[in-house]
């Protein structure tokens, strides 16, 4: 049987082993640390990797295919304790320790950067169910969840402090709203930003068993090993869409932000 065959047969056997529990929950054992503070890095960097290929692809198409291939072989984000763990896993159990090239180690790269945009993805997701319970609104990330949060903590506290008990306080408030100083709502922006940033270090113990059961881990695997068999002939795509939809859900939640605070 070829090895290409035989790596291919691993495949559904890495998936079941690494992103089902109790295989995911070992796996983001190791999210338990340093990546806690890599995480909020990573989604400040994640807009400079879409930059970084879409530069390297206009590159190639202007002729410039040395400068493409060196901003499509750039790591941008920084490289996790969970990631670290799994690319060793794929190298050993699915490549037996191969993909020591350029081309190899881009398409892994390439592989474990998609998972941290649907982390990312995932969280949006969990942003999106609390804004529509809690606060009736559209809310696909932190941002825009933060107008919300700041004029519940505003009106909590005003209430607390209202001089005729809070019983009083609160029919007072339920009438005339305290709405949230500016203070107070960048803080809540920058507090749900960097907790919705860490949470992501730790979103894939829900998102792989879910990927898992989609097939999607699995058509991911059997592409990178396509990028690392084809080698410096193969034809990598710009970006992974899912790097696409991570900063379209963020620029949908910049420009809700904006539209509120423009309506406020």
């Amino acid at each position: 049987m070829p090895v290409a065959a035989e790596r291919r047969e691993k495949v559904d056997a890495f998936v079941r082993r690494h992103f089902l529990w109790p295989g995911s929950l070992r796996l983001h054992r190791a999210a338990l640390g340093g990546d806690i503070l890599r995480a909020p890095v990573n989604v400040l960097l994640s807009p400079v990797l879409l930059l970084a290929r879409l530069s390297g692809w206009l590159c190639r198409k202007a002729g410039l295919g040395r400068a493409g291939d060196w901003l499509g072989r750039r790591r941008i984000l920084l490289r996790t304790a969970v990631v670290a763990r799994l690319e060793a896993a794929i190298r050993a159990e699915l490549l037996d320790g191969a993909a020591r090239t350029a081309q190899g180690n881009a398409a892994i790269a390439d592989y474990t950067g998609s998972r941290s945009a649907v982390a990312e993805l995932t969280i949006a997701l969990v942003a999106l169910a609390v804004g529509a319970l809690a606060f009736r609104a559209l809310t696909p990330g932190m941002v825009s969840m933060a107008p919300g949060v700041a004029e519940t903590v505003a009106r909590a506290t005003a209430v607390a402090a209202f001089p005729l008990g809070e019983t009083l306080g609160g029919l007072w408030y339920g009438i005339f709203p305290a709405g949230p100083s500016p203070l107070l709502t960048g803080l809540t922006i920058l507090g749900l930003v960097v907790l919705g940033s860490v949470a992501g270090a730790f979103a894939g113990i829900l998102a792989d068993p879910v990927q898992a059961w989609l097939g999607v881990h699995r058509r991911r695997l059997l592409r990178l090993l396509d990028a690392v068999e084809a080698g410096a002939d193969g034809q990598r795509p710009v970006v992974a869409h899912e790097h696409v939809l991570a900063r379209l859900v963020d620029l949908s939640d910049a420009l809700l932000s904006a539209l509120r605070l423009f309506r406020g």
